[in-house]
């Protein structure tokens, strides 16, 4: 397989999934479903029927997201592989979709990879209780402003800032109350948005601790090779090749901040010209043109994205 080194491929994390996702693209390209065949047989779950049907209150829980979006991720990077994509020079994930690169650059097995992040979402889960745990975005607002409504607002609970997604755009999570009083003090301090977001933990705060345990427990016997491809990490924007350092990032990573815009920033620094982002919907594409307007970005999720990118990269 040709590689390019200025090419960068992405992978999203939750948030990108929808009831239907990928749907016209397996009908052109049988990968697709073959790879979540694969994966169901690892989950013991039909991830199909979950990604085709619903339902939307199991599709947004995240020991069932977290799955589904690795296995989304790689079935289009399957597809991109199988028409002809070349290897790029880099890859990175946010958050879940790290876990989707280090699949991608043959670090991970796939199967394995779906039970550990299905465990992974489970500890997520397992760390808060349901209802006392939030995490919101924030909009129009600089991190050290953020920064300082998180300090001011937390009151002995916990609310921090979790993923720096792009200029302005900050996800915080905590405590449900002191998330809610971040919120209420961002927009008076002149946020253009601050919402609660539809997912069912507090991820990549401080409350994920108990989490991070058990999942270096969980890693301890998995298997990691050396990745073919550089991942860029979200922990501290570093590449790591060694085993034991990846696992090291990856229990890090699930009770740290995604430093997505530093990662952006980095690619471009390494030389990267264009991005593909490999999964349902354009989320990763949208903040990367915010972060870096230079840098091209493709994302693939249907058969007319999935052509669009290979004829641009001249592939096809």
């Amino acid at each position: 397989m040709k590689q390019r080194q200025d090419l960068a491929l992405l992978f999203p994390g939750q948030g990108s999934q929808s009831i239907g996702m990928l749907g016209a693209l397996a009908e052109r390209h049988a990968v697709v479903q073959k790879t979540f065949i694969e994966a169901s047989a690892a989950m013991g779950e039909d991830l199909w029927a979950l990604a085709s049907e619903g339902p939307e209150s199991l599709m947004n829980r995240t020991d069932h997201t977290q799955p589904l979006m690795l296995t989304a991720g790689v079935a289009v990077w399957r597809a991109f592989c199988e028409g002809g994509g070349p290897m790029p020079g880099f890859m990175a994930g946010h958050s879940l979709g790290e876990y989707t690169a280090l699949v991608a650059a043959g670090a991970l097995e796939f199967p394995v990879a779906v039970e550990l992040v299905r465990d992974r979402g489970r500890y997520m889960q397992e760390a808060v209780p349901e209802g006392e745990g939030a995490i919101a975005a924030v909009l129009g607002l600089d991190d050290a402003s953020i920064e300082a409504v998180c300090q001011q607002t937390a009151q002995g609970e916990v609310v921090e800032p979790v993923n720096f997604n792009a200029p302005g755009q900050v996800v915080i999570a905590g405590h449900l109350g002191a998330v809610e009083r971040a919120l209420e003090a961002a927009k008076a301090e002149g946020a253009k948005r601050a919402v609660k977001l539809p997912m069912s933990v507090p991820a990549h705060c401080s409350l994920m601790a108990p989490a991070a345990e058990k999942l270096a427990q969980r890693l301890a016997g998995v298997e990691i090779q050396e990745p073919r491809v550089p991942i860029i990490h979200n922990v501290d924007v570093s590449r790591s090749a060694d085993a034991e350092a990846i696992r090291q990032h990856l229990v890090d990573q699930v009770r740290s901040p995604v430093r997505w815009v530093e990662c952006v920033q980095a690619l471009a620094e390494a030389g990267v010209k264009e991005a593909v982002e490999c999964g349902p919907g354009k989320v990763l594409a949208g903040l990367n043109r915010r972060i870096h307007r230079e840098m091209g970005i493709r994302a693939i999720h249907d058969p007319d994205s999935l052509a669009d990118a290979l004829n641009t990269l001249e592939v096809a």
